[in-house]
């Protein structure tokens, strides 16, 4: 079994970084063109980065519903699946990108800025529409490739595409002289280039199994109910993490600053604990469609103590490397004071946050995504009166950064485990998962 983990953890750890990559690429070659690119590209890429991070059910609901139908011995259906979950991608990517063109100007507009950078950020966000349409077929194929147990495939596509992203951003931007819309540009023909070799891959294996490729609408309304709870589940994840931000911003720009380092570092562990996640999405959705219960159990043991040693590991590691780790990234002494007590915050935290990203994974996997998404909102509503008791208390400095993150860590990630493990023991999940 642990070898079976490793094979589908360890290459959709690489596959995860693929759009962080895309965006570091930007970042790199935009910031030699000014502050107002750069600052643009900031503003352009986190009204992208909140859309793309909403539509991330695509591979959440396509890829176990395919691995169930797997697991069940029904190839057919889980290539139907497949259908629903790219037609579903691309009539969603077809929508937001034309109002994204067409509104680019108005949404740069309210989320602020000087004139200069609303007018940079206008661009790369108008000419990264049709990339747009691209992820969302990639996040599509992606599931499906993961739910027929292949997490291989997404890392060459997402390794060939980043390289490609960088080379064509170099060329548009300083070869050809567009500027940061060359960047934008760019990164829309890596991603629809991912995109064409995701389809060259499904699309014969639908034809293979016999499967029509004209849109299925009851198939796709289906694919879009699951996918409309799991958005709201990934909606009340950005509504805390947002909520925690609007706090560390009254804290000062110190605490601001050591909170979006603590945030990064927050992120950074959460791809290999992810890349576990991905595991059980895809594990457990075939265990339950050959209505092997025991064995799901015993997969979700295993990833569970997996996880929790892997949170002590980093934890320790964090714990110690904490007072060091502000020197990476800038050598103002207020930020390492309030950064330094956030990081061990953190560290100790790690264990129950590789056991809440694991049970998420087992969770998506059976299809649970009505509970998913209730128990969100209920973690919400627990998190909230604690952010605003941190809030109201006026506190700042170290104290005031370690009390946001023992709010974050200790009050949102329990609720998170709690909900998460008390479904985890019962067997409705497993009773769903197998229907």
């Amino acid at each position: 079994m642990a070898r079976e983990i490793l094979r589908l953890a360890l290459p959709a750890f690489g596959s995860l970084i693929a759009e962080p990559l895309f965006l570091l690429a930007d970042s790199a070659i935009v910031g030699h063109l000014g502050v107002d690119e750069l600052a643009g590209l900031g503003l352009a890429t986190t009204v992208l980065q909140t859309v793309v991070g909403l539509m991330v059910f695509l591979a959440y609901g396509t890829g176990p519903a395919v691995a169930r139908y797997l697991g069940a011995g029904q190839s057919g259906r889980a290539m139907a699946a497949a259908r629903d979950g790219v037609w579903l991608a691309l009539l969603l990517g077809l929508v937001l990108a034309v109002v994204g063109w067409a509104a680019a100007p108005a949404i740069v507009h309210a989320v602020g800025g000087l004139a200069a950078v609303q007018g940079y950020a206008a661009d790369y966000l108008a000419w990264s529409m049709p990339g747009l349409v691209g992820m969302l077929l990639v996040f599509a194929g992606t599931g499906v490739l993961r739910g027929l147990q292949d997490t291989k495939t997404p890392l060459v596509v997402a390794t060939c595409g980043f390289a490609a992203n960088a080379a064509l951003n170099f060329l548009f931007v300083y070869g050809f002289g567009w500027g940061i819309a060359g960047s934008a540009i760019g990164t829309s023909v890596a991603q629809l280039g991912m995109a064409a070799v995701y389809l060259a891959i499904v699309v014969p294996r639908m034809r293979h199994e016999g499967v029509s490729l004209a849109p299925h609408w009851r198939g796709i309304l289906g694919a879009a109910h699951v996918g409309s709870w799991l958005m709201l589940r990934t909606l009340t994840l950005r509504a805390a993490i947002f909520a925690t931000v609007v706090v560390a911003t009254a804290q000062g720009a110190e605490n601001l600053a050591a909170h979006q380092l603590a945030m990064t570092m927050f992120n950074f562990l959460a791809f290999a604990l992810d890349a576990l996640a991905i595991a059980a999405q895809s594990l457990i959705g075939k265990e339950l469609g050959a209505s092997n219960a025991a064995r799901a159990r015993e997969l979700t043991g295993i990833m569970v103590r997996w996880s929790l040693g892997f949170g002590l590991v980093t934890g320790a590691v964090l714990a110690a490397a904490a007072p060091w780790i502000g020197w990476i990234f800038t050598t103002d002494a207020g930020v390492h004071e309030a950064l330094t007590p956030a990081l061990w915050v953190l560290a100790a935290s790690q264990p129950a946050c590789g056991f809440v990203f694991v049970l998420d994974g087992v969770l998506i996997g059976a299809g649970d995504a009505r509970y998913l998404a209730l128990a969100g909102v209920l973690n919400l509503v627990v998190y909230g009166p604690l952010l605003v008791w941190v809030g109201a208390a006026g506190l700042s400095g170290p104290s005031g950064l370690a009390w946001l993150w023992g709010a974050f860590a200790g009050g949102y990630m329990l609720a998170r485990a709690l909900t998460l493990g008390l479904r985890a023991r019962g067997a409705k999940w497993v009773v769903l998962g197998a229907a």
